[in-house]
């Protein structure tokens, strides 16, 4: 099955602007991955506009796009993205989006001005989805989550840039980041693209012996949940 057009759009992005790149990358697990994704790449108009579209269409198409108040972008990647992707989402439906708000935390809090650590819209009362890069452990997620319950929102699901679709370390040989939290908080988590989108999406782009190392990376530490 071909993938969607914003899904080519923002792997050939990504692999454009470096991204995401292949090879051989040590991960914080000591895992050695073929392949690496870093969105902080995304600093230039041209690729900061691929990713917001893309997270927008992801949204927008997912079974989240008409069940949110708010989009919360914990510091400091977070940020940005909620800013600009409620933009793209009132851009492709203005009459549906154009209440929606965003909103995301200071690592501080402010003890002057408007003061606390929650800028943008208020929380209390609101559904609220977290928009990040990736999930590597969940323990950020987890962070924002409670920043959110504590704020008196509630937490409606989680958008990212990639799914891994990879087994934790110290877990079970079958579980994902995202699964667990999935299972944790029974909460939907979406993302643009997954390790299975990259491998059908790049092949006859990058070399077949990539698209090999990354097929047996995902054989050895694929995630069956």
């Amino acid at each position: 099955m071909s993938l969607p057009e914003y899904k080519k759009s923002f792997l050939k992005a990504a692999t454009s602007g470096g991204a995401l790149r292949f090879g051989s990358f040590e991960l914080k697990s000591k895992r050695i991955s073929p392949y690496f994704f870093n969105a902080g790449e995304f600093y230039t108009a041209e690729l900061h506009e691929a990713i917001t579209d893309s997270y927008a269409q992801t949204i927008a198409t997912s079974e989240l796009s008409d069940g949110f108040d708010v989009i919360f972008g914990p510091a400091y990647k977070g940020i940005p993205l909620a800013a600009s992707v409620i933009y793209a989402l009132s851009k492709i439906d203005h009459a549906k989006y154009a209440k929606a708000a965003y909103s995301y935390d200071r690592k501080e809090a402010k003890d002057h001005g408007e003061g606390g650590t929650i800028v943008g819209s208020p929380l209390e009362g609101k559904r609220v989805l977290i928009i990040d890069d990736v999930v590597t452990a969940g323990t950020a997620k987890r962070q924002a989550i409670d920043t959110i319950r504590a704020a008196g929102g509630t937490v409606v699901g989680i958008v990212v840039a990639l799914d891994r679709q990879e087994t934790l370390p110290d877990g079970d040989g079958k579980t994902s980041a995202i699964g667990q939290l999935r299972k944790e908080y029974q909460i939907p988590i979406i993302s643009i693209v997954k390790l299975d989108d990259i491998i059908d999406g790049m092949k006859g782009i990058i070399a077949d012996s990539d698209i090999k190392n990354v097929e047996e990376y995902r054989a050895k530490f694929g995630a069956s949940d």
